[in-house]
């Protein structure tokens, strides 16, 4: 945000983004208690002088919307010790190379089903696949390690010309990154994808694998990759609870015009 759209911005959206940059910078750690309301509108009065406690209480209601903090009756709010999963998509594959480790491997995964099955209408629309199709499917649960929260449901599904009859329709966790014995299993490297996020209510079986009330908002990531040579590899989906996930896109920003067919709507 610039200096004039920020100077533009609501009064309480600027105190949510510093109290925001303190979190973030460790001004107030995890886990740690907040400094009560008043000593909070001291604070920012020297910056917002008429500043009121409704509008502060603005500020703090957008941070607990976001996971940031969290309120306790009657004791007070605290910096969230839960930090939301990132998911930077153009990191993850290099990363994923030189270490020859699973992609979330901080997470615990359980292969719910793997086998064959007709591919849903979602994933051939998303992939350009005919209705149908058979696919080698493989379900997963991810779940944190020290508390097994699930964190994740999700699938890969994958031609049958490159995962049939192979290791891949075992209901086991593989030992690298699954792109990384697709690639090996195709003979074919994995050059291009394309990520379609959603944003919806979860479905019945989502909330009860995700343990979450079926009015929670999920994400939902359809991820379709492909070799140089147009060949499909997998496409993967995965569904998160919504607050407990954020997704950082870093890339250059174009210098110079270009062509707007397919341009963002937003």
């Amino acid at each position: 945000m610039t200096d004039e759209l920020g100077a533009k911005a609501p009064k309480y959206q600027r105190i949510a983004d510093q109290m925001r940059r303190d979190i973030k910078n460790g001004v107030y750690q995890p886990g740690e208690r907040l400094p009560a309301e008043t000593a909070l509108l001291d604070r920012f009065r020297d910056q917002f002088p008429r500043l009121a406690l409704p509008t502060l209480r603005q500020a703090i209601g957008l941070l607990r919307a976001e996971g940031l903090i969290e309120s306790r009756h009657g004791v007070g709010t605290f910096v969230n010790e839960r930090r939301r999963l990132q998911r930077r998509s153009r990191h993850r594959y290099g990363r994923a190379r030189a270490d020859r480790k699973l992609l979330t491997a901080h997470l615990r995964h359980e292969i719910t089903f793997a086998g064959r099955e007709r591919v849903p209408e979602h994933i051939a629309l998303a992939a350009d696949l005919e209705p149908d199709t058979e696919v080698v499917v493989r379900r997963r649960v991810l779940y944190e390690k020290e508390t097994d929260q699930p964190q994740e449901v999700g699938a890969s599904y994958i031609p049958e010309a490159i995962a049939a009859d192979t290791y891949l329709e075992q209901p086991r966790v593989v030992p690298q990154a699954l792109f990384l014995c697709v690639e090996e299993l195709a003979n074919k490297t994995y050059d291009n994808a394309r990520d379609l996020w959603v944003a919806r209510l979860p479905s019945v079986v989502e909330s009860e694998a995700l343990r979450i009330a079926p009015t929670s908002g999920v994400i939902h990531l359809i991820h379709v990759a492909r070799a140089e040579d147009g060949t499909l590899l997998e496409v993967s989906e995965s569904v998160w609870p919504g607050d407990r996930v954020e997704i950082i896109d870093e890339y250059s920003v174009a210098p110079e015009a270009e062509d707007a067919e397919g341009l963002s709507d937003i």
